[in-house]
C-alpha cells in the first residue's frame, strides 16, 4: 500500500529485504509504517522522555529531552524526504529509533559507561539503538525485539566500527553491518535521518544554550550562519531589538537558520543524485560517498556551529559540572551491579547470574544501565549508594 509516489531511488515498501521472522503484511500500513508505529509504541521510545539532551531532567522543563530532540529530527526528515520524493515512512521510523540506546546523561553517560566495558568490548549508543529493537524490548510473543525490517534496521545502525561489523556480520551475514565491511553506503533515507540528526541539535542547542543563560545572542554572533539570519530578522522585525522580544528574536532566527539548511540539503542531494546517475535504490548503495549532504558552504557554516556550541556550551564549566557527577552515578551504578547482579530487574539479574562469562555478565549491565532514565538512575545510585550526586 503506497500513500507517497516515490522517486526510483527511494526504499520501495513493497521491495522491502523483510525482517528476520517473516511476518504477513499489513493490510492498511506499508512494512515501513508498521515499523514507525512499533518504535513509537516501545518502552524504550517512552524512556527518551527522560533522558538528557544536554540539561538534565531536574534542570528544567522546557529543555530538549531525547525524546523531543528525536521528535524534532524526524519533523526535519520529512520535510527534507518528500520533496526529494525519499520514503517518508521509513525516514520518520529510522529518526525516531536513532536515539533508543541511549544511555541516561547524555553523551557523558555514554562515555562513561563505555570506559566500564572496555575490557568486554565497550559501548557505544548506536549500535545499543540496535541491539534495543533486536533484541531488548520484550512486546511480542513470537520473538524479542521489535523485528523491523532490514532498511529500518540499516538506518539505525548508522555508523560501525569494523570490530563490531564482524560481530554483527558472523550472526547476519549480509546483514545491517555488512556495508561497513564492503564500503557501501546506506540508503538515501538512511543518509537523510543522520544528517537531519546533525541539523537539529545544532539548533535547539542553540535555543536551550540560549534559555539556559550560557551563551548569549552576543556569543552567538561569532558564528556566521547564526550571525547572518540575526541580520537578517532584525531587518525584517526592527521591534524585535527590543529585551522585551529577545526570545521572538532568537526563535526566528533559527526558524530562518533551520529553513536555510534544509532547502540547501534539499539542492544539494538533487545535484548530487543526477550527477551520480542514480536509478535505483542499489546505485545509491554502491557510491563511493553519501549523496544527502550539504553544499560546502553551508557544511563549513554548521561545523563552525558545532564548533561553538562544543566550547561554549557543552564544555561549560557549569555543564561539565553536572556530567562529572552523572559520569560518577553511571560508574558507581555499572561496579555495584556488577558486582551484585541481583540488585537490578529480574530479568536482568537472570541474564548476569546464568552467565558463564564475565562479558555476558557485564553486558547485561550494560543494557541494564543504558536504560535507565536519568531520575531512575540517580534515585537508585541514592539507594545504593545513600549519596545524592544529582537533583
Amino acid at each position: 500500500m503506497a500513500l507517497q509516489t516515490l522517486s526510483p531511488w527511494a526504499c520501495q515498501p513493497e521491495q522491502s529485504r523483510g525482517r528476520r521472522y517473516p511476518e504477513d503484511a499489513a493490510p492498511t500500513r506499508t512494512e515501513h509504517q508498521r515499523d514507525r508505529d512499533r518504535i513509537v509504541h516501545s518502552s524504550a521510545f517512552r524512556r527518551l522522555v527522560y533522558k538528557t539532551q544536554v540539561f538534565v531532567n531536574h534542570e528544567g522543563d522546557l529543555f530538549r529531552t531525547r525524546l523531543t530532540h528525536s521528535l524534532e529530527v524526524a519533523q526535519l526528515g520529512r520535510s527534507i524526504a518528500r520533496p526529494l520524493g525519499l520514503n517518508e515512512d521509513l525516514v520518520e521510523a529510522i529518526c525516531l529509533a536513532h536515539d533508543l540506546g541511549h544511555t541516561p546523561f547524555g553523551h557523558a553517560g555514554q562515555d562513561e559507561l563505555n570506559a566500564c566495558m572496555q575490557a568486554w568490548g565497550g559501548f557505544e549508543h548506536n549500535l545499543q539503538s540496535l541491539r534495543v529493537v533486536d533484541a531488548l524490548e520484550e512486546r511480542y510473543p513470537q520473538y524479542d525485539g521489535l523485528n523491523l525490517t532490514f532498511e529500518t534496521r540499516e538506518g539505525i545502525l548508522k555508523h560501525c566500527s569494523r570490530a563490531n561489523a564482524l560481530k554483527l556480520e558472523a550472526q547476519e551475514p549480509g546483514g545491517v553491518a555488512a556495508r561497513f565491511l564492503s564500503g557501501r553506503q546506506t540508503s538515501l533515507e538512511g543518509q537523510l535521518a543522520n544528517l537531519a540528526d546533525a541539523i537539529a541539535y545544532n539548533a535547539h542547542d542553540v535555543d536551550d544554550g540560549v534559555r539556559s543563560g550560557l551563551i548569549t545572542l552576543e556569543q552567538l554572533q561569532a558564528v556566521p550562519l547564526f550571525a547572518h539570519f540575526h541580520a537578517q530578522t532584525l531587518a525584517a522585525y526592527p521591534q524585535l531589538a527590543q529585551a522585551s522580544e529577545q526570545r521572538r528574536l532568537l526563535y526566528e532566527t533559527i526558524r530562518r537558520m533551520l529553513s536555510a539548511q534544509v532547502y540547501d540539503v534539499i539542492d544539494t542531494t538533487r545535484t548530487q543524485i543526477a550527477q551520480a546517475g542514480v536509478a535505483h535504490v542499489d546505485d545509491v548503495r554502491a557510491q563511493g560517498q553519501r549523496l544527502v549532504a550539504f553544499s560546502a558552504g553551508m557544511q563549513a557554516q554548521s561545523q563552525a556551529l558545532k564548533h561553538f556550541l562544543f566550547h561554549q556550551l557543552y564544555r561549560h564549566d557549569q555543564v561539565m559540572q553536572t556530567m562529572d557527577a552523572a559520569r560518577q552515578v553511571v560508574r558507581e551504578l555499572f561496579a555495584a551491579y556488577l558486582q551484585q547482579p541481583a540488585m537490578m530487574k529480574p530479568r536482568f539479574a537472570q541474564r548476569a547470574l546464568q552467565a558463564d562469562q564475565e562479558a555476558v555478565k557485564a553486558r547485561a549491565v550494560a543494557d541494564f544501565v543504558a536504560g535507565m532514565t536519568d531520575r531512575y538512575a540517580s534515585r537508585e545510585h541514592e539507594r545504593i549508594t545513600g549519596r545524592q550526586l544529582l537533583g
